[in-house]
């Protein structure tokens, strides 16, 4: 399952972040901005429980999330969306995927990774930019269930068709909440028309 948001706030972002113009500080903002309402959306269904709370008036039934929250960025560009989702949830714990493509084989390769105690039985956010071939996507997907990962959401900001048909055929119980499907991958493997590099763009690496 996927799901695009349309909110005329994510869109506008979604165009600024997109411009070629706009520098790293800003494109760093914009994916705190646009991830914050990602987050939003994707943890609509989260489990929650019910609890009684003293105001100053009265008692009072309310309702608070019943499951532990651990955010998984793949690194390094996920890093550039853990800030707009331990804005809300800053209690959510943080665990690590370290992945590069091998250039020739296309295929994502691991070299690092760390997860709370928490991810057992826990709901996962997994946040990366850009879900292009799906290949890393997938590949933490199978880290997190190997760890016991009781549910597991993927937020990106941007994908396109292909990258989530790959994702979906795996991991059909794991939904993808993004800002925009794109049209293609191009012979690189980069989505068009995508951000560029979202890595380079974040951290300021691009030549």
């Amino acid at each position: 399952m996927h799901e695009q948001i349309n909110h005329p706030c994510v869109q506008h972002k979604l165009a600024i972040i997109r411009d070629v113009e706009t520098g790293h500080k800003r494109f760093r903002e914009l994916s705190t901005e646009i991830t914050k309402f990602l987050c939003y959306e994707a943890l609509k269904n989260i489990k929650m429980k019910e609890v009684e709370v003293q105001t100053p008036l009265a008692m009072a039934s309310c309702r608070k999330i019943d499951t532990d929250i651990v955010v998984v960025p793949i690194l390094r560009a996920g890093i550039g969306m853990l800030e707009g989702i331990l804005e809300l949830v800053p209690t959510a714990r943080v665990g690590f995927v370290g992945l590069y493509r091998d250039e020739k084989t296309k295929q994502a390769v691991s070299y690092y990774e760390r997860f709370p105690p928490q991810t057992h039985g826990g709901t996962c956010i997994i946040i990366d930019p850009m879900l292009a071939t799906g290949g890393s996507t997938i590949a933490t997907i199978d880290k997190l269930k190997a760890a016991g990962a009781g549910q597991i959401v993927v937020i990106c900001i941007v994908t396109c068709q292909e990258g989530l048909s790959l994702v979906e055929a795996a991991h059909p119980d794991v939904p993808v909440y993004t800002a925009s499907i794109d049209q293609e991958l191009d012979e690189r493997k980069y989505i068009v028309p995508g951000l560029g590099d979202a890595g380079d763009r974040l951290f300021g690496t691009s030549h």
